[in-house]
């Protein structure tokens, strides 16, 4: 199936598919870093810890095709916005909004692998009390950070000096998600950290 974004660029859902189901080598357990932080929230609402989802993306079908009376397959479709961020939820009476993005390269995180949109979005978020942030993976250390969002803005606003935020700053100022059994990816642990430890500047 053929899904369009506003831009008019498309991919097929067998694209789609493909790049959901990448491996990666995190701990070598096979999932992808959005099956891990999934995977996360089901344990995190199953344990009354923090509600927290995975946000839907609106789509506009476009055309359906009927192969059979009981069957229907869409054939088109486009996404009708530009998304914000991946997860929101509540988490110890804080509303909480953040991204996920995964990066080869081993020193920087770089910029581009973030949207105008997803940066305006968080800032809202901010400003009205709630705590945004950042999970980042780099792939090829097989390590997992979160860090704030006023991060993020921090080198976002001064692209012009630099186009990457490095992995030295990322270490100092964010926290390292450590490998657990259940869940996988306890990110909700590293938020506790950095919590208590203030590591987060006023934006």
């Amino acid at each position: 199936m053929a899904i369009k974004y506003p831009n008019g660029k498309q991919f097929t859902t067998g694209q789609m598919t493909h790049r959901q189901h990448k491996p990666t080598n995190q701990a070598k357990r096979g999932m992808t870093l959005e099956e891990e932080l999934n995977h996360a929230n089901a344990y995190y609402l199953a344990t009354d810890r923090a509600v927290i989802h995975k946000k839907p993306t609106p789509i506009q079908i476009v055309h359906v095709d009927y192969p059979a009376r009981s069957a229907a397959k869409i054939t088109e479709a486009y996404f009708r916005e530009a998304s914000t961020t991946d997860y929101n939820g509540i988490y110890q009476g804080n509303y909480i909004d953040f991204d996920a993005k995964e990066t080869a390269n081993k020193n920087s995180f770089p910029l581009k692998n973030v949207h105008n949109h997803q940066v305006v979005h968080l800032k809202k978020v901010i400003e009205q009390g709630g705590l945004g942030f950042m999970v980042i993976r780099f792939s090829k250390r097989s390590e997992t950070f979160v860090i704030w969002a006023q991060l993020l803005f921090e080198y976002w606003d001064q692209q012009e000096q630099r186009k990457s935020i490095p992995y030295d700053v990322i270490v100092e100022q964010g926290e390292q998600i450590l490998p657990s059994l259940n869940p996988a990816l306890p990110y909700l642990d590293a938020i506790d950290q950095l919590l208590s430890q203030r590591k987060f500047k006023e934006y």
